[in-house]
């Protein structure tokens, strides 16, 4: 795949700025996707997070894990439809072995278990830039074939 086109599906992510826990896809097929995030000292949870000590929290984390897993390998998935379609997540059964501390980059792989009826399934880990393990366990998502309803 090339690098313009993984790039395409990090841009595309339904995510804003605040809440976009991909950096980088380094690879991505229709069995599996590596990805990268370097959580910056900035990041917004980190000021009320454990204030004197602030640690990254472990639903950020999985969602980090998900937006990766799920929603990069699921767009990949779905690269020939027509239109872009909207990911929700459903469950997740996630171990969590060590921290993640502001400046710390992670890397998310995850390997396609199922991909049927809309729903799909990846077991997925996070390991650090020394690879350490921080996260192991699997996770699912399903494709909505209506949009998300906005409220209005």
């Amino acid at each position: 795949m090339l690098l313009s086109d993984l790039e395409k599906i990090v841009a595309n992510l339904p995510y804003g700025d605040g809440f976009k826990f991909v950096d980088q896809l380094l690879e991505l097929t229709d069995a599996h996707v590596i990805g990268i995030y370097r959580f910056r000292e900035s990041e917004y949870f980190y000021k009320h997070h454990f204030t004197n000590k602030p640690v990254t929290p472990g639903v950020i984390l999985q969602e980090c894990m998900a937006q990766i897993g799920l929603a990069c390998l699921g767009s990949y998935l779905l690269k020939d439809q027509p239109s872009k379609p909207q990911f929700v997540f459903t469950e997740a059964h996630v171990n969590f072995l060590n921290q993640v501390l502001p400046g710390t980059t992670v890397i998310v792989s995850a390997k396609k278990e199922y991909f049927r009826f809309n729903k799909l399934k990846v077991v997925v880990q996070m390991l650090d830039e020394n690879e350490q393990k921080i996260a192991e366990g699997w996770m699912s998502g399903m494709i909505l074939n209506q949009p998300l309803d906005s409220g209005d």
